[in-house]
């Protein structure tokens, strides 16, 4: 800052600070990479806050006033999202129209769901894409009034920090200690580069103890993530107000879930099934070779549009059950509904089907504290109609039967070696459902680590076939690839277990209890005239799929059999069947209109968290100030010392050890404008406690003599000065008389 006009852009360094700021604002986003695919967002993450930064450079260096600065960044924010993002709905191609705030607040909703209710990584849609960027811009501005003109690089550190960290929390994972190495050492750049503007010349442009003390805090923080934060597990669940709140994360990726040493219950169930029914929450059908992917279709308004009936072949039985559901530790977007579900009753808040997977989802609710009826109609075949019925499927825009390319010749070997007796299709999936279950395999958690196999990838696969250990997302993923060499239309299914009964009942029927533990995955086949039916090959868990000849077919076993809508010949008149064209059409073009609004709750609160921490030290400046005050009204002349001393360094007055009392006085009210007939009487009260052998006279009073002194001192600068020695008083950290409060830059009071 120049002492001659006391304008931002004068003071030297600027260009170095904010090249610091958008190194840090790079740092930042790596844990997004994580979150998102790469797509254009990574291309605006770079050039967003390039624009922006280097506007308020070219302005301050014109001695533009910090208000105008921040304003015309906006107004180029705007002007930037505008013609990259709704070019046909402006004027003159940069100002935005009502028409760009509505596309804004469809991209804006669009992103809210596929956050929400996706899986990571998320593709880079152009919703995603725009929120990216747009929030990006909006913290750029913000931080380079921070940094560039309130000239507060810490708190502008805490906030990059906070903003680091909300993708780890969306995502939990390993602590990737290369992004939080280069976060701080860009971190420690730029409060360097801040440091170096404040620096008086006399001091050669260096601060003595400045770098060293940075260097060596950087070094250890680095250390300690490098060594310590490895061995830190990752937490189990999400501590919530009535213990821990279990979530889901609606992929393959179950192993770490379930290898936690913490069970948590989190739903328990009663029904009039015959056995406890599997929940589901989503449905994966599309395999790349390296991952199954969660399906993103269509989804509708619960309330609005019911779930459709089931539609089978005729003749084949179909049979209603009704499943009570209490979600007691589960904090989630998807909803475990028993399959295939035609009813939904009891839920608060607003909720969606996806009519593909009969799955209910939300962008505003959560699963939490739900106690909810899901009515199924259950198709019911017979041994003979399964068998009569063929694994094939029409009209599908999800590619539900063909195998990556590269995907390991074994995988389709051993199906045609274990199917080889069969002559059905059933046949050939219930010969595959025993050969897993049978004596070859073996169900284990740990295997998978220790062998390098711990995924759902073709290759992970290939090395469970040859190692034949794993759980229950290697059975799975085994089972459907395995199926699609066979040419059967596959899928995976990601949901709960029954559970466990607990002894208690209901209306006559038992009730059973589900934890984390009970996490899984399981296939599903598409039969032709009945619709996707259930298999489970993992060993030792849950109940083996059985359809019995009609003369052995039991007539009551609960449920009530209900009429079923004859198909017609496209895949998509059961509602088990996989969505048409125009269905998915619709989900690509018009997602954000039939999406949930955006919930400005996860934002808000993050939002939060950055005000609590940034003004923290505000909080905290006060609270000392206070305790100060108070012991000086009791008579302590030191603590009313310290009081000024510590007012002085926050409004940047040189407290050096080389002073005395009565010179350090003298220099407040010459340089500061400290009120004369006060601080002679402090300074008077300090030299007779400090040197005087004599009992000390009556001080007079300690307390509002060091109040007027700070008053005064703090009057005599400008409101921004004030402002920032109340937000970020260094005092907090800075101790009278150290090398930093010896060398904080001296602005005189005609100049401030």
């Amino acid at each position: 800052m120049s002492a001659a006009d006391g304008r931002p852009g004068a003071r030297p360094g600027a260009l170095r600070v904010t090249i610091a700021l958008w190194l840090a604002l790079q740092a930042m986003v790596i844990p997004l990479y994580s979150v998102i695919s790469p797509g254009l967002w990574v291309v605006g993450a770079g050039a967003m806050p390039a624009v922006l930064l280097t506007v308020g450079y070219l302005l301050r260096r014109r001695r533009v006033p910090a208000v105008a600065v921040s304003g015309v960044e906006l107004a180029v924010w705007v002007a930037v999202i505008t013609l990259v993002a709704f070019p046909s709905q402006s004027l003159l191609g940069v100002i935005p129209t009502g028409g760009a705030f509505d596309a804004a607040r469809l991209l804006v909703q669009s992103a809210s769901n596929e956050i929400l209710l996706g899986a990571a990584p998320l593709p880079a849609s152009a919703g995603l894409n725009f929120l990216v960027v747009a929030s990006l811009g909006l913290l750029t501005i913000a931080l380079d009034h921070v940094v560039l003109t309130a000239r507060m690089p810490l708190l502008a550190g805490i906030a990059l920090v906070a903003v680091w960290l909300v993708p780890a929390i969306a995502v939990p994972s390993g602590v990737d200690v290369i992004a939080f190495a280069v976060l701080a050492a860009s971190l420690l750049f730029l409060i360097r580069a801040d440091t170096r503007t404040r620096e008086a010349p006399a001091t050669g442009g260096r601060a003595a103890g400045v770098t060293p003390v940075a260097v060596a805090i950087g070094a250890v923080a680095i250390v300690a993530a490098l060594v310590a934060a490895p061995a830190l597990p990752p937490p189990p669940a999400t501590a919530g107000a009535g213990g821990l709140i279990a979530s889901i994360d609606p992929s393959l990726d179950l192993g770490d879930d379930l290898r936690q040493r913490s069970d948590v219950p989190v739903l328990s169930t009663y029904s009039d099934s015959p056995t406890p029914p599997y929940l589901r929450v989503a449905t994966l059908s599309v395999f790349d070779g390296a991952v199954w992917m969660p399906d993103r279709l269509r989804s509708v308004p619960l309330e609005e549009a019911p779930l459709a009936p089931v539609a089978v072949d005729e003749g084949v039985r179909l049979t209603e059950y009704r499943t009570f559901v209490s979600i007691d530790q589960l904090s989630s977007a998807y909803l475990p509904v028993s399959f295939p579900a035609v009813g939904v009753n009891g839920l608060e808040g607003l909720w969606r089907s996806v009519p593909y997977s009969r799955t209910v989802q939300t962008g505003e609710s959560n699963a939490q504290g739900q106690q909810y009826e899901v009515i199924t109609h259950v198709p019911r075949p017979t041994l003979e109609q399964i068998r009569a019925a063929e694994t094939e499927i029409t009209e599908s825009r999800i590619d539900l039967q063909s195998l990556p390319e590269g995907t390991p010749p074994v995988v389709g070997e051993l199906a045609a070696q274990v199917t080889a007796g069969a002559t059905t299709d059933y046949d050939r999936l219930i010969a595959l459902q025993d050969w897993f279950r049978g004596p070859e395999f073996r169900y284990s958690l740990t295997a998978p680590v220790a062998d390098g196999f711990d995924g759902s990838s073709a290759e992970a696969v290939a090395q469970f076939l040859e190692q034949r250990e794993g759980y229950c997302v290697h059975f799975a993923g085994a089972f459907a690839l395995m199926a699609r060499s066979l040419d059967m239309p596959t899928r995976i299914a990601v949901g709960f277990l029954p559970g466990g009964f607990t002894g208690e009942s209901i209306d006559g029927m038992r009730v059973a209890e589900a934890s984390t533990a009970q996490l899984h995955a399981w296939p599903e086949v598409y039969f032709s005239g009945i619709g996707w039916v259930q298999f489970e090959p993992t060993k030792s868990l849950g109940t083996q799929t059985r359809f019995v000849p009609a003369a052995s077919a039991p007539t009551d076993d609960g449920g009530t059999d209900v009429g079923a809508p004859t198909p017609t010949p496209t895949a998509t008149s059961s509602a088990t069947a996989a969505p048409n064209a125009a269905d998915r059409d619709t989900d690509t073009q018009a997602g954000a209109i039939t999406g949930p609004a955006f919930d400005p709750r996860p934002a808000a609160t993050v939002l939060g968290i950055v005000l609590i921490v940034l003004l923290a030290p505000a909080a905290a400046g006060a609270l000392r100030r206070g305790l100060l005050l108070r012991r000086a009204g009791r008579g302590n002349v030191g603590a009313g010392w310290r009081y000024v001393q510590d007012a002085a360094i926050d409004l940047g007055v040189d407290v050096t050890s080389a002073e005395t009392p009565r010179a350090f006085g003298a220099r407040l009210v010459a340089s500061a404008d400290a009120p004369r007939d006060e601080t002679r009487r402090l300074v008077a009260a300090v030299e007779h406690v400090s040197y005087s052998p004599a009992p000390a006279p009556a001080v007079g009073d300690v307390r509002g003599d060091a109040a007027a002194i700070r008053e005064g001192m703090r009057a005599a600068v400008s409101g921004r000065a004030r402002v920032a020695s109340a937000l970020r008083p260094r005092s907090l950290v800075v101790r009278p008389g150290s090398a930093f409060a010896e060398h904080v830059v001296s602005t005189p009071a005609s100049a401030r």
